[in-house]
């Protein structure tokens, strides 16, 4: 077995622009943020991003990495809609394709099975047809019915949060959903997991069963670790979504000079600059 942990900076230095990136998580819910902040930062450009997107997608449209979206929807649970997705989008910024959830969730299970399309049912009647024109119909060889045929979403990178990982890329989920993280994984040419914490294999058993093991070091190529990775998102059960600091990361967007200001304040820094940041903003709040 190889040891895969490396360093944010060496794991976002084999992302290359024109990229197909797909990431993990589920709106403000344990996305892998500290990833996406170097990635915010870096050169790389032209990204087509897969997502059931929150801040992540925020980050990136802001930073004019994005140049097509492929969704079933962008938001921060707790406050409806991101803004700075919302921005780009209505100035056409990117490209998009927009799917009903089931059908992503198709297209990601297609692409690890190594498939065109998957067959379903999602989006018959719907207005998702209309708005993807790329999409087709096609019938079943064993009766009259007629199916969606959802194309595969095939990733060159995948980018996950978890909580727990060990060296060899063994990922675990504590939390009560696992997304569609192992989706995610099985879909990608390559897998970066960052993680709150990195033990030992035996550990991993400590805290959760066989049943948190989210996916196996077959489908891993780096491991961060990365404490507090997820922020602002939650990652149960280690810490929650980071409300006063979300409202606040929403009410900057919405200003081009307050979000001049957080950008220098919190992201033109690495992550431990970005965390310090955090931490003196609650002071100031508290004092």
């Amino acid at each position: 077995m190889t040891d895969k942990t490396v360093s944010i900076a060496e794991a976002i230095a084999g992302i290359e622009s024109g990229m197909t990136i797909g990431i993990g998580g589920w709106g403000s819910r344990r996305k892998p943020m500290a990833l996406v902040r170097a990635l915010a930062q870096s050169d790389v450009t032209d990204l087509t991003v897969v997502a059931f997107g929150g801040p992540d997608v925020g980050l990136l449209a802001a930073a004019g990495k994005i140049k097509k979206l492929i969704y079933g929807f962008v938001t921060l649970d707790s406050i409806p809609l991101d803004p700075l997705f919302t921005q780009a989008r209505e100035r056409g910024a990117f490209e998009i394709e927009e799917y009903d959830e089931g059908m992503y969730v198709a297209g990601l299970r297609a692409a690890n099975q190594r498939l065109d399309f998957l067959p379903i049912r999602a989006g018959l009647g719907s207005d998702v047809l209309p708005a993807n024109p790329q999409l087709k119909l096609v019938e079943s060889p064993y009766s009259d019915e007629v199916y969606v045929a959802m194309k595969a979403l095939p990733l060159d990178v995948a980018l996950v949060h978890v909580n727990r990982a060990d060296a060899w890329g063994n990922a675990q989920f504590l939390g009560p959903d696992p997304y569609f993280d192992d989706l995610y994984a099985m879909a990608a040419k390559r897998t970066i997991v960052s993680t709150e914490k990195i033990v030992e294999t035996n550990e991993l058993l400590n805290e959760g069963s066989f049943h948190t093991l989210l996916f196996s070091r077959m489908y891993t190529s780096a491991v961060v670790e990365a404490p507090n990775g997820a922020h602002f998102t939650s990652c149960e059960p280690d810490y929650n979504r980071d409300e006063a600091f979300q409202k606040h990361y929403v009410a900057s967007a919405k200003d081009p000079e307050a979000w001049k200001a957080f950008t220098e304040r919190f992201l033109s820094t690495d992550e431990a600059g970005y965390h310090a940041a955090v931490a003196k903003f609650h002071e100031e709040a508290q004092a």
